[in-house]
């Protein structure tokens, strides 16, 4: 077998992405390689576009321009069915929970999928045992740490390959967010490929394996945690 053979192809490969609200255009042009099996860190301040391209990934934003390849697959029309198909699960800004469900009916949601609802309940359960104390607690009545936890048991109950995770730390405290970002830790050490968009560099680069900055839409830079968290810092100064 030859050597090129044996290259992974990328888990996530974007060329020449463009995203727009109506006529107004905040997305320009992104060429991205996500590595397979990496913590892709994408960072920037706020109104940089990191949450909209997420969502040009997950397909819930059509892109203007440009292609998405997952997994080497080119998807001409990508809907979030087909990436779920495909073992890509996106946790959106606001966790994207049912808050009038109570937990265990938020968890049992992955039963329609043809999962079975006691894997579920083990997944959700075995990684977090508060959520089995308030399996029948209102999910709109947790602390925000508790519903992103929430978030991230029903999206592990789908065995994801790919996991797009948007502003995991907003507005929670910071032991929350070390025990979170250490359960990413564990996730990508399985083999899953992980994509945090995150403005806060320092949260971010606890966890990622590589890293970009993206400033007014575009990508502005990629490398290593290290040379991206200098960077970044520097980008985010000039940016004030």
């Amino acid at each position: 077998m030859k050597a090129a053979a044996l290259i992974q192809a990328p888990a996530i490969e974007l060329t020449g992405v463009k995203a727009a609200y109506g006529r107004i255009e905040v997305v320009h042009g992104v060429d991205l390689s996500i590595p397979a099996g990496s913590v892709f860190a994408l960072l920037g301040p706020n109104g940089a576009g990191k949450s909209t391209l997420l969502k040009v990934i997950s397909a819930r934003m059509r892109p203007t321009a440009g292609t998405v390849d997952i997994g080497g697959l080119a998807l001409r029309r990508p809907t979030p069915a087909a990436l779920a198909r495909l073992g890509v699960c996106a946790i959106p800004e606001g966790r994207g929970i049912f808050p009038n469900l109570t937990v265990r009916e938020n968890l049992m949601i992955w039963s329609f999928q043809g999962v079975a609802s006691s894997v579920v309940e083990e997944v959700a359960y075995d990684r977090f045992p508060k959520l089995k104390e308030r399996r029948r607690q209102m999910a709109g009545t947790l602390s925000g740490g508790e519903q992103q936890m929430l978030a991230i048991a029903r999206a592990l109950a789908g065995d994801p390959k790919v996991l797009l995770l948007d502003e995991l730390s907003m507005g929670l405290a910071p032991l929350v967010v070390a025990e979170l970002y250490d359960l990413v830790g564990q996730i990508a050490a399985r083999g899953v490929t992980v994509v945090l968009v995150e403005q806060f560099v320092t949260t971010a680069l606890m966890v990622a394996t590589d890293a970009a900055i993206m400033l007014h839409g575009a990508i502005h830079a990629t490398g290593s945690p290290a040379e991206m968290g200098q960077l970044a810092a520097a980008a985010y100064l000039s940016e004030g």
